[in-house]
């Protein structure tokens, strides 16, 4: 599948791209539910960081990006204070992305393996990414409240992304939050729901593989803990199942 898109100059514009998706996205941009990452994400916003002072912050819960017909979810964290929150697009314009990107073209989900931002000329093909939480959280910690709020959304668009076969989960708070979203939390016995570990591959019952990775913070990545064999590696088996699925 081939898929020619335009270049986006906002977020916003970005919604047309989603197809069915889009009325999601609208409601994630506009959504209030958490106070407290709500005014933290328009904090950042006013006070930047230095290297960006001359750059307008999103500043708002950011939006899934990607491909409508994905047959690969990708699921994060939460956006990052000056990355995703300025941006406006996922693992965008921060450390996490560029690990993201890199792996996303070298495997050909993605047209470049940067991401600076809306405008930037990205496009994915055959991959969409959401995450557990749509705000920045103070020190990248939301709380199981505010998650339990947030999940609604990666719930829809579970719902209506007919076509994934490989959900790639970056860390425990995003294969937890997945295996809830989807429903298979509540399917599935204590005993029998797949534990988080990087490299974790879990072929569910009438449903999709669940893969799961550390997340490419710095906290993983600076520390040796996630390594770049270690994260291509889960791309290409990614890049794998799709190749021997159906449909």
């Amino acid at each position: 599948m081939s898929v020619k898109r335009r270049r986006s100059a906002t977020p916003e514009d970005a919604l047309a791209e989603l197809g069915p998706l889009a009325a999601i996205e609208r409601q994630v941009i506009e959504c209030q539910r958490c106070p407290r990452l709500r005014a933290y994400c328009a904090q950042v916003a006013r006070e930047k960081r230095k290297a960006f002072r001359d750059q307008t912050y999103w500043g708002r819960p950011v939006p899934a990006f990607g491909d409508p017909a994905a047959r690969l979810l990708i699921v994060g964290l939460a956006p990052a204070a000056h990355g995703g929150n300025r941006t406006g697009r996922m693992f965008s314009g921060d450390s996490s992305g560029d690990w993201l990107y890199e792996a996303l073209h070298a495997q050909g989900f993605a047209n470049q393996p940067t991401s600076i931002g809306p405008g930037d000329g990205l496009a994915l093909e055959d991959c969409l990414i959401s995450a557990a939480a749509r705000c920045a959280p103070p020190d990248n910690k939301p709380t199981r409240e505010e998650l339990a709020s947030c999940r609604p959304y990666l719930a829809a668009e579970v719902q209506r992304l007919k076509r994934v076969r490989v959900v790639l989960a970056l860390g425990g708070i995003a294969h937890e939050g997945w295996l809830k979203a989807s429903g298979f939390w509540e399917r599935l016995s204590p005993r029998r729901r797949p534990a988080f570990r990087h490299g974790g591959e879990t072929h569910l019952p009438g449903g999709p593989v669940l893969l799961s990775s550390y997340h490419p913070s710095r906290q993983n990545t600076n520390t040796g803990r996630l390594t770049r064999p270690m994260w291509h590696a889960i791309f290409a088996r990614a890049k794998e199942l799709l190749g021997s699925s159906r449909g």
